[in-house]
This record gives structure tokens, C-alpha cells and sequence, in this order.
């Protein structure tokens, strides 16, 4: 169980706020905050098909130069598999992937949750037929999860869904159904992205340190009720009902927030 922060009253910012756009502040975050990021739909806008995501240097800038400004303080929190991630970063930060199956520390050692993968196998070959016959359908194995998206085709998400919901009660209390944005997937029990920031905050760099979460999904809810359990700072990007206590409009806005962190700190007292 993660140790709890002292709360502090936050000043606040106005970042890429519409006056019509509801909690459209965000709080002026401490030179000792530590950051977990989602990806898609937080630091960039969410592509058709995961595999189209590139990201940009400017990002990777960013994201470095918050890196060693906080010792480190940097997790990138994603559905997608730490491989992926890597993919995208490089393997520059501490990850959790496949919504906290799976985890790098800062130290480098992984941490992966065991599930049987023989069921999940089946499961992916009936999925791939499913693709088969709708070619709109985009069905990515991430190694301990499958994602079905269906962005593409928005007419078919009952269709998926029950599809879903029949696989995972075949496949007994080791995996659960999780939904996203136009994608449904079938997860490990017993993790998520909660008990992945959990651990961070037992562990250095992290431990001590103000947590700041953003994240815009419903897989994102569960590391925001964490931080608020722990004192943090919950940050939701884009509309929707959320448990997140901040909200940011979108991609640009949370750059935006993050570079004015980057910024202060170069500031003389």
C-alpha cells in the first residue's frame, strides 16, 4: 500500500482552458512532483490504429529534460506492452504496460503479473476470425492482453462487446473485461493502473514524492482514484465523467502544463 502524501492547497494555473470547458484549471505543481503519464489521448492524440502513434522530438525533449529534472520521477502508464513503449521512448523510463500486468522499475528489473496464457491463445484465434470477417476491426495482442478496436467501425461495438463479455467468462477469474475508447479488451485480474502507480510509490525515485496522474480513458480511473487516496494530483484529459479532481482539455494543453513545470524549475529563486 502506497504511503500517503501531505496534501498542500495548490495554486493554480489556466492552461489551454476554455471558459465553457468545466475544471479547466490545473494546479501549479511542486518542484518535487513525481509524474505518471498515459499515452495515447494524454501526450498525443489517439490514432486510428495504435501502430500508426509516432512520437515527435519535441516529446521526447520534454519528457527527458522532466526526467532529470526529477531524479528520475518519470513512469509512462499504458494499456500498451512496455515493449511497445520502448518502441516509442526508447527504454529512457520506468513503465507499466498492459494496464499494470506488467512493470519496470527505475533499477530496470521487470515485474509481470503471471496469468495462464494457453486460454488467452485460444481466445485470440477466435478474435482473428472475427477480424477476418470484419476487416475494420483492429485486434492487438499485447502479450497478457487483447485489444479489440473497433474506431473504425463504431456500428459493430455491441457486436464486440458481447463477443468480449462470451471470451472472458470462458476464460474463468484470471482475466477480466476492461473498456476503453472504441476498443474492449480482455486483461489480467487483479491488476490496472492503480496498483502499478501503487508499487512506484513504494520505490525510488518515487517514494516521497507528490504524484501527478494524467490520463483520459476508463482505464485511467483507477490510477486516478489511487492518487486521490493518496493525496496526489488527478489530472483528466478531455470530457467525460471522471474521479480525476483537475481536468486538461487535451494533448497540446498537457504539454503545455508540463513545459511551465520544466520552466519554473529553470527559474532563479
Amino acid at each position: 500500500m502506497a504511503a500517503t502524501v501531505p496534501r498542500r492547497e495548490p495554486r493554480q494555473d489556466r492552461v489551454g482552458a476554455d471558459p465553457g470547458f468545466p475544471l479547466g484549471t490545473v494546479p501549479r505543481l511542486p518542484a518535487d512532483a513525481g509524474f505518471f503519464l498515459d499515452i495515447d489521448g494524454t501526450l498525443l492524440e489517439i490514432a486510428e490504429k495504435p501502430q500508426l502513434v509516432r512520437i515527435d522530438d519535441d516529446l521526447g525533449h520534454l519528457l527527458a529534460t522532466i526526467r532529470d529534472a526529477t531524479g528520475g520521477a518519470v513512469a509512462l502508464i499504458s494499456g500498451r506492452s512496455v515493449a511497445e513503449i520502448d518502441r516509442l521512448f526508447g527504454r529512457n523510463f520506468c513503465a507499466a504496460g498492459q494496464h499494470g500486468a506488467e512493470r519496470r522499475d527505475a533499477a530496470g528489473k521487470m515485474h509481470q503479473h503471471r496469468v495462464p496464457l494457453a486460454g488467452l491463445r485460444k481466445a485470440h484465434e477466435r478474435l482473428a476470425r472475427m477480424v477476418a470477417e470484419h476487416p475494420a476491426l483492429v485486434l492487438e495482442d499485447k502479450g497478457m492482453n487483447l485489444a479489440l478496436h473497433y474506431r473504425l467501425a463504431p456500428e459493430l461495438a455491441a457486436t464486440v462487446h458481447e463477443a468480449l463479455r462470451r471470451l472472458v467468462e470462458e476464460l474463468g477469474g484470471d482475466f477480466e473485461l476492461q473498456s476503453g475508447k472504441m476498443v474492449m479488451e480482455i486483461k489480467p485480474s487483479g491488476k490496472d493502473k492503480g496498483t502499478a502507480i501503487a508499487e512506484f510509490l513504494e520505490e525510488a525515485p518515487f517514494r516521497g514524492r507528490l504524484p501527478v496522474f494524467i490520463g483520459d480513458d476508463l482505464t485511467d480511473e483507477f490510477g486516478f482514484e489511487l492518487i486521490n487516496r493518496v493525496g496526489g494530483c488527478s489530472v483528466k484529459v478531455g470530457e467525460g465523467s471522471s474521479a480525476a479532481h483537475w481536468r486538461l482539455p487535451n494533448a497540446d494543453a498537457v504539454r503545455a502544463w508540463l513545459k511551465r513545470f520544466v520552466e519554473r524549475g529553470r527559474e532563479k529563486p
